[in-house]
């Protein structure tokens, strides 16, 4: 297996990762985000790409998803693990806490989300009943218990537009719908992902209460610490997941 992990917001810079190659590319869809990079998180060899770019610069409505899964298939990647910073919504989903979500629910529009557009491709309907990989769940879950990283297992992830945040009235009706988190950049990645028959999941920091459910604002600052706060953890748990490899 060849791993690539997909780092969000706050996490630019996976903590541990040393970089020994960088790759400039283009892709039938565009630029990616950022150079991919290869490189060792402790002993592993992965690939890395920051989603929003250095500096943090795109918007999730804005990032080319298509070029971004495409570059890392063309470098012979074949599985996914995307860290996702999110809001909680249930109450087991509160800030601080690590989740792998199971499914998830799509609510973005007017993203380019598909390689069959009626370009070169031929149409393919892909089966998408789960959008995330058991294997890489399975594995992800069980490094998290080699590592001692506390996590929750399961759970649905809400990909909502952006790159404002919700109402507490859409955070009420997300929590109606079955939501458990909700992020601005698990769609159209996930499809996207199994579009290229690429083994994909998501590992969710769960940085603020959705709007609504907590009487503090939700700020920038408050975000940012608690994805310091875990930013050495998850650096571990994927560490024992690529071991696991």
């Amino acid at each position: 297996m060849t791993t690539a992990i997909i780092g969000g917001t706050g996490l630019n810079q996976l903590p541990g990762f040393t970089s020994l190659q960088e790759y400039t590319q283009d892709t039938p869809w565009g630029a990616p985000s950022h150079p991919v990079q290869r490189g060792k998180l402790g002993e592993c060899e992965a690939y890395f790409l920051a989603r929003h770019g250095v500096p943090h610069r795109l918007p999730p409505h804005l990032i080319n998803y298509r070029a971004n899964l495409w570059a890392l298939r063309e470098l012979g990647v074949t599985q996914v693990v995307a860290v996702n910073a999110v809001g909680g919504i249930s109450a087991p989903m509160g800030p601080g806490v690590l989740s792998v979500p199971d499914q998830l629910i799509d609510y973005t529009w007017g993203r380019q989300h598909t390689f069959y557009d009626g370009g070169e491709l031929d149409l393919k309907h892909i089966e998408f009943t789960q959008p995330y990989s058991s294997n890489v769940r399975d594995s992800l879950l069980q490094a998290a218990l080699d590592a001692g990283v506390e996590c929750r297992a399961g759970g649905v992830y809400a990909a909502t537009q952006g790159p404002r945040l919700e109402t507490a009235a859409e955070i009420k009706r997300l929590a109606q719908d079955g939501c458990d988190v909700v992020g601005m950049t698990g769609m159209p990645e996930a499809a996207l992902a199994a579009e290229l028959e690429l083994d994909y999941a998501a590992l969710c920091i769960v940085v603020n209460w959705g709007a609504g459910l907590n009487a503090q604002p939700i700020t920038e600052a408050a975000i940012h610490d608690i994805l310091q706060q875990q930013g050495v953890n998850v650096s571990g748990w994927l560490q024992q997941f690529l071991q696991r490899q």
